[in-house]
């Protein structure tokens, strides 16, 4: 799905020269190359404060846990989504919400989202899913008229521009919270685990900071219950690199969707990805839709040939067993349920060359002309 070796090879020299100039200095936790990352990302979002942390799930943890929830307060999420997003709400003896998701765009239905609000909803998590950017200039508007927080969780649409009234933003940097992940496979991704939480609000940075930090402002006087959830400086390096390469890596990803758009469209029963109008996606994952295909089987039939595809996500939050204390699994998501039986998402990354394409659809084409 993603081919790390050969976009290693493409920035080894500055990789191999920026980890070596970590190990000599060997300052491997919050040194120069985190902030250096950190003063860098905070200029490329458009944010007041980046506050690097462990990986993505505990920056949605400490998101939440900077709000001063309280058990019992309700988040409203997606059950069309990663399990982190919603994990870490159960986690905090909090209450997940779950809201169905628009079926061209696949992010959670600001339409759906006023009718679940009740006086315990205290945050919204929408999530960008895939690259594409849920409608926050709808849901910051519900946001601000019930007075609820809202977290984004960025982790699959880092660099994508959002158009707002007062002009575009990027996505991570419109709601009070934004979080990410630096899973190696994400358009920004590190060699381990990272994650990062970015925000305008001096307060809640503070909070943030501290709560990561073992709930300490200084050291070893701890104010509140906090975590350990630190960013490595050899991860911080390599990021620094990719960072300044981001925006090429998402126009190398757009070519390579735009290949497959302009592929399947002449099939029918596949649904190519849709573009909002509101936002730039950044196709974090190419996921088509299989209307009377055999999505099962094409899966397989690409494995076979091998080609990786996957099914993200075949089971949705609401009727993972995980959550079963909440009753969740009789919520009546209709679109997100009937995603997990349509969805199939292809190979796409930045070094994917015309032969690699060509298979990939061919042996698209051979599965579906077979079944016709």
């Amino acid at each position: 799905m993603v081919d790390l070796v050969s976009q290693y090879q493409v920035i080894k020299p500055e990789v191999d020269q920026a980890i070596t100039t970590v190990l000599e200095a060997a300052q491997f936790i919050n040194g120069p190359a985190v902030s250096g990352f950190q003063e860098d990302l905070e200029s490329y979002l458009g944010v007041k404060h980046v506050i690097p942390c462990a990986n993505g799930t505990d920056a949605l943890q400490i998101a939440l846990m900077a709000l001063g929830l309280k058990p019992g307060d309700e988040v409203i999420t997606p059950s069309f989504t990663y399990i982190a997003t919603t994990e870490v709400v159960a986690l905090l003896g909090l209450v997940p919400v779950f809201v169905d998701v628009d079926e061209e765009t696949f992010c959670i239905d600001s339409s759906k989202i006023e009718a679940v609000i009740t006086s315990k909803t205290k945050a919204i998590v929408p999530v960008h899913l895939y690259g594409q950017a849920a409608n926050m200039e709808d849901i910051m508007k519900l946001a601000n008229k019930h007075g609820i927080h809202v977290i984004e969780d960025n982790a699959q649409a880092i660099g994508s521009d959002y158009h707002m009234p007062s002009g575009d933003v990027k996505t991570g940097g419109i709601g009070h919270i934004g979080c990410t992940s630096f899973f190696p496979s994400k358009n920004l991704g590190c060699y381990g685990d990272g994650g990062a939480i970015f925000t305008n609000d001096d307060a809640l940075a503070a909070q943030m900071r501290k709560i990561s930090n073992h709930g300490q402002s200084k050291r070893y006087y701890h104010d509140t219950v906090g975590c350990n959830s630190r960013l490595d400086s050899i991860q911080a390096a390599v990021l620094k690199i990719k960072l300044a390469k981001l925006d090429d890596y998402i126009s190398a990803r757009r070519k390579v969707a735009a290949h497959y758009d302009q592929f399947l469209a002449s099939f029918d029963g596949v649904i190519t990805p849709v573009r909002g109008d509101q936002s730039r996606h950044v196709f974090h994952q190419y996921t088509m839709r299989l209307i009377g295909i055999d999505r099962d089987a094409l899966n397989a039939h690409l494995a076979a040939n091998g080609i990786p595809s996957m099914i993200y996500y075949p089971i949705p939050a609401h009727r993972q067993k995980m959550f079963s204390e909440f009753g969740s699994e009789t919520t009546d998501l209709p679109v997100t349920d009937m995603l997990t039986r349509q969805v199939l998402s292809l190979p796409i990354h930045t070094e994917m060359e015309q032969d690699q394409l060509d298979y990939i659809c061919s042996n698209i084409a051979d599965f579906i002309n077979a079944q016709v």
